[in-house]
């Protein structure tokens, strides 16, 4: 915060140190996105979220996923969707990954610089920013399209 040198002045400052996971995936192809909210950032997460994209890709289609590195993205219980095909990215790398930029955006738009009563208020905010996102028209096409993804 910007303040004249000298003076002290007041801010509200969060408290509280609770926080939420947004767990999402978009097709760009259907400017389509599902997401889920979750209390950890683990390998049991991690696997709910596959099941729910799982379901949610249309009979006789495959879906390649996108992903980095994190521990709970390379554990060998995730390959057991056969609907899905994960590609881990190069170590480091989070640029080549399109949906980095969603929650950028999120941020940008909707989560950052904000104070919250509790958890609750924490999910509430969460789902209406990444349904806003996805709703909105043209969004994840715009964000997420690669021309090099395109020529598969």
């Amino acid at each position: 915060m910007w303040a004249e040198k000298g003076t002290r002045p007041r801010i509200v400052r969060q408290q509280q140190f609770e926080s939420a996971y947004i767990f999402g995936a978009v097709c760009p192809a259907r400017d389509f996105g599902v997401g889920l909210i979750l209390p950890y950032s683990n390998t049991e997460s991690m696997l709910i979220h596959l099941k729910h994209i799982s379901a949610s890709i249309p009979k006789g289609k495959h879906a390649a996923i996108i992903m980095d590195r994190a521990s709970w993205h390379t554990t060998k219980n995730i390959k057991k969707f056969l609907n899905i095909t994960i590609i881990h990215l190069p170590a480091a790398s989070p640029e080549l990954n399109p949906t980095e930029q969603i929650w950028q955006h999120l941020r940008r738009r909707e989560l950052s610089n904000r104070c919250f009563k509790d958890y609750m208020e924490i999910l509430d905010v969460c789902a209406i920013a990444w349904n806003n996102f996805i709703h909105e028209k043209g969004a994840i096409k715009n964000l997420c399209t690669r021309k090099w993804a395109c020529e598969f």
